[in-house]
């Protein structure tokens, strides 16, 4: 059910599409970023061993706090352009990390399955925001 409009809010035209690929990658960065956080044991052994668990860690942190943010804006009114901005942006840098270290092997290959999530939702987001930019026209 879409949030109810705040007094005064112009109406949400978000598509809800995009409120549903919003929510999915808010989730997916939430339970991946909590990951390490949670059990570093699970993590590396289906990402590979660390050196550096503080940046495993933090990198974690940063992604949840992606996700939750992206899953406040769900959950209101609007969803601007930053939040789309944010959306896109964090999935394309995840993308350009994995596929950066994980072609050549530096990396568990595992990451090119997150890459490819990444793009998927970028995709779909940008189609999905398109398609509505020319309802809107």
């Amino acid at each position: 059910m879409p949030p109810s409009p705040r007094a005064g809010a112009p109406p949400d035209a978000t598509p809800p599409l995009v409120r549903l690929l919003l929510g999915g990658q808010a989730a997916y960065y939430i339970l991946t970023g909590l990951w390490p956080i949670v059990h570093m044991g699970s993590f590396e052994a289906i990402t590979g061993p660390k050196v550096d668990d503080w940046l495993v860690r933090m990198v974690g942190l940063l992604a949840a706090t992606i996700g939750i943010t992206l899953a406040v804006a769900v959950r209101g009114a609007r969803i601007g352009p930053e939040v789309r901005t944010l959306a896109i942006l964090s999935a394309l840098s995840f993308a350009a990390i994995d596929l950066r270290y994980a072609l050549p092997g530096r990396i568990s290959p595992i990451y090119l399955a997150d890459a490819v999530v990444e793009l998927a939702l970028v995709t779909l987001l940008v189609l999905a925001l398109l398609r509505a930019r020319r309802r809107a026209t």
